[in-house]
């Protein structure tokens, strides 16, 4: 029964915990928006959420023991193998092409900055308000 009124919150965290994983993310790449050759990195928030809320590592049950998911690929290092979302960090599609080869879009990583700002403030508010709403049905309100 536990498990039943902790289950959102569990969502919730796990949601929380991805979106500051990709601000993280988002703010390496502003920052590295004229370091030369650097290629600007992110992952897919939907699929690592999904992930992480199917039980154990999703990612990991993909991959095999040597981190590759089939049997004939090069098998990744023991740091690239893990299940957080670092490790499912894949490489934004370069929009405008630079003369120094960084693909850093200021303008899109500011708008991804903001809008992960915004949601991450939103799950912030949902664990508030499902804690608030916890406590007032434990104390009979």
């Amino acid at each position: 029964m536990l498990d039943k009124m902790t289950e959102r919150l569990d969502f919730h965290g796990n949601a929380l915990l991805l979106r500051a994983e990709r601000q993280r993310a988002i703010a390496s790449n502003i920052a590295n928006a004229d370091t030369p050759g650097y290629v600007a990195r992110d992952f897919k928030f939907a699929d690592a959420l999904q992930a992480a809320t199917q039980g154990g590592s999703g990612i990991a049950q993909k991959l095999g023991t040597n981190g590759a998911s089939h049997a004939q690929h090069i098998p990744l290092p023991a740091a690239q193998t893990g299940t957080g979302p670092a490790s499912q960090l894949g490489y934004s599609v370069q929009t405008q092409p630079s003369l120094d080869n960084n693909t850093v879009d200021l303008d899109r990583e500011r708008a991804n900055f903001v809008d992960n700002a915004v949601r991450y403030e939103a799950t912030l508010r949902f664990i508030n308000g499902n804690a608030k709403t916890m406590l007032s049905a434990i104390q009979g309100q």
